[in-house]
């Protein structure tokens, strides 16, 4: 996996000022090089391109961060509340046997930590009974097992479609207004399709893409405004610069950053620790019941 950080190097060129547009010949009649505002042009396009494949990676990991938080939720979560469950009554125990007002008020906070948080259940995509259990709970209390979390990373044919699909249509290569809708409501459903990871359909994408207008190639005609785009591009570079590091720098993506090519066994890593710390509260539990 590929994180923003290392897509720097796709960098938007710096504008440069305006210079004199040579004459078409040199004094011995050779031709002369391309005119100022055909290199910049090209600078534009090249300019352009660079955004888009830095776009593409920083969705890219923005899409693989939130798969992976939901799978961390969905497969740890219930440990993290078992753990939260043993450490409220750990301290119960101990401010029941201590009756010391400094226990009792560490037992009122710890199993406040237990209570449910507003919104928990979005976490889980409203995955509850009718009995108001979670999957999760409801293995825990009757010892069954539970299902496992849904793979939602898309697969690597999924991730060729969808960075084709981008560099097509993306909407900064819209001539107008109209143009950059249309791209628009079609990315739109390519993201949401890439997330779902859902292969088949970016390949209906595709095809309905191939199928429809081809947009005409965008030729500034003043140098004027190309250096306004040069100066657009930047700043959009800038600013998803600042979500790439966002998302690198938050709990999730730097877990990524620690397994990038295997976060599943991150996963099965922090999953044995939580479960040697279950193990050693309960044993401490049953100590502080049993005396």
């Amino acid at each position: 996996m590929t994180t923003p950080e290392a897509e720097q190097s796709s960098s938007v060129p710096e504008a440069e000022g305006p210079r004199e547009r040579p004459d078409a010949q040199s004094p011995s009649g050779e031709a002369e090089g391309p005119r100022p505002e055909e290199r910049l042009e090209r600078a534009v396009r090249v300019a352009e391109q660079a955004l888009i494949e830095y776009e593409i990676a920083v969705e890219t990991f923005r899409i693989e961060v939130e798969n992976f938080s939901r799978l961390h939720h969905q497969k740890l979560g219930p440990m993290y509340a078992r753990l939260d469950e043993l450490d409220a009554e750990i301290a119960e125990a101990k401010a029941a046997r201590s009756g010391d007002p400094e226990d009792v008020r560490a037992a009122r906070e710890a199993r406040a930590q237990v209570m449910p948080m507003p919104g928990v259940e979005e976490l889980f995509h409203g995955w509850m009974d009718s009995e108001g259990l979670f999957p999760e709970a409801a293995a825990m209390l009757t010892e069954q097992p539970v299902r496992p979390p849904q793979r939602v990373r898309p697969s690597d044919e999924a991730r060729k479609l969808y960075r084709e699909l981008v560099r097509k249509a993306h909407p900064d290569l819209a001539q107008d207004e109209e143009e950059r809708a249309r791209r628009d409501e079609f990315i739109s459903r390519v993201n949401s399709a890439y997330g779902r990871g859902d292969e088949p359909l970016l390949r209906e994408l595709a095809e309905e893409w191939a199928a429809g207008p081809v947009p005409a190639e965008w030729k500034p005609s003043h140098s004027e405004e190309l250096y306004a785009r040069l100066e657009w591009l930047s700043q959009r570079k800038e600013l998803l610069t600042l979500v790439a590091s966002e998302l690198e720098e938050g709990a999730i993506g730097a877990m990524l950053k620690l397994a990038p090519d295997d976060p599943d066994r991150l996963l099965e890593e922090i999953a044995e620790q939580l479960l040697a710390q279950v193990s050693q509260r309960e044993e401490e539990l049953a100590a502080l019941l049993g005396q």
